[in-house]
């Protein structure tokens, strides 16, 4: 299975250009959308989802026509907005169980064996009869991959979907999203590294409504392999190295210095130390690079 989109753009009425000319192919696996809050992220997965139309290009899943037949592609898709919503006093599974109805699964049984695989995956089995009002932030979360999963999706968006959760929550949501994500495409919108880092085949980053790289994660930090230079300063040195050297972060240690990291093709001068590359490395590099196109 394959999503195709080809030079898709939307520009707001505001003049703000959301999309510039995005194109990409998508294959079944997690894959990882890199990118800055208003990087055009959640633009994007509303447009692949049908919730809104692009202003030129078009898209495929397989032979489906996305934007001329949203119906066929509605019928295969799951989708977990940022904001799913507020859950009326319902059990989990009769929650589910509603859900699947107004999926046209009218059939009892099978709509139980759905119901139940779906609790089962997003390990919420046991809390099936609570509130899901009650539930906590990464539970309801869960309960919305529940949700997705009843009409058994070829296509699966979720949209930051760890934003807020606690690091135990968020690691049980990922665990879901990796069980689910070997025999579907699964669209993973984020802005936080490690989220791709630990869960994703394949990625882009995204910045700016346009993609400015697409690798698997794996051949994206090998790329910068012997690149990545780093050094300890004190706190009041660092304007001048971010004037004097391409500084693509830094992090403060306990003893209140500063421990920068620096791309470079060749080490900046004697006392800096090279060190292995690492995603947020990556995802630093490009955001930088484009940065200074955009300057050019």
């Amino acid at each position: 299975m394959k999503l195709t989109l080809s030079n898709i753009s939307k520009t707001y009425k505001n003049g703000v250009k959301a999309l510039d000319d995005v194109t990409i192919e998508i294959e079944s696996g997690m894959f990882g959308l890199l990118g800055p809050n208003g990087a055009g992220k959640s633009t994007l997965m509303r447009t692949i989802a049908t919730l809104q139309a692009p202003d030129t290009g078009s898209a495929f899943l397989d032979d489906i026509n996305i934007l001329e037949d949203k119906q066929s592609l509605r019928k295969v898709l799951g989708y977990l907005p940022q904001e799913f919503g507020v859950y009326p006093k319902m059990s989990a599974e009769d929650l589910l169980h509603y859900f699947a109805r107004l999926k046209g699964i009218a059939n009892s049984a099978q709509r139980t064996e759905m119901v139940n695989t779906a609790l089962e995956v997003t390990n919420l089995l046991e809390v099936k009869n609570k509130s899901v009002a009650g539930y906590s932030g990464g539970m309801k979360q869960r309960f919305g991959i529940a949700q997705l999963l009843l009409n058994d999706p070829k296509l699966i968006i979720v949209d930051e979907p760890t934003a807020g959760l606690d690091p135990s929550e968020r690691h049980r949501f990922l665990n879901v999203l990796r069980e689910i994500g070997t025999n579907h495409i699964v669209i993973f919108s984020t802005h936080i590294v490690d989220d791709v880092k630990e869960l994703c085949t394949d990625m882009a980053i995204m910045n700016g409504g346009r993609i400015l790289s697409h690798h698997t994660p794996k051949e994206a930090v090998e790329a910068l392999d012997g690149q990545i230079w780093t050094k300890v300063i004190q706190r009041d040195e660092l304007e001048a190295y971010e004037k004097q050297f391409n500084l693509i972060s830094s992090n403060f240690n306990q003893d209140n210095t500063l421990n920068i990291r620096v791309h470079g093709t060749e080490q900046p001068d004697e006392t800096f130390e090279a060190k292995a590359p690492d995603l947020a490395d990556v995802y630093f590099v490009t955001l930088r690079e484009e940065k200074e196109v955009v300057a050019a």
